[in-house]
């Protein structure tokens, strides 16, 4: 059974996660990525790192799973 905290856990990651899909989507289709800022980019793919090593250490599925799929997103989208 899923405690309160996943209730709120699940929600926030996949509304967090697909916060950034549809400017992944035009730059994808435009083929077009001047309007994304490299230092901003970096730093959140960084951050998304680290959320990823966190979750892990703390065994949360929530942060593990909004993480790693944000982690493999920018991998296949713009790695």
């Amino acid at each position: 059974m899923m405690g309160f905290s996943e209730l709120i856990g699940y929600p926030a990651a996949i509304l967090t996660t697909a916060a950034f899909v549809p400017q992944a989507w035009k730059s994808w289709r435009t083929r077009d990525l001047s309007g994304i800022s490299l230092p901003m980019y970096a730093l959140f793919t960084l951050g998304v790192g680290l959320w990823l090593a966190y979750g892990i250490a703390i065994e949360s599925w929530p942060v593990i799973a909004a993480n790693g799929s944000t982690l493999a997103r920018r991998a296949w989208c713009c790695g």
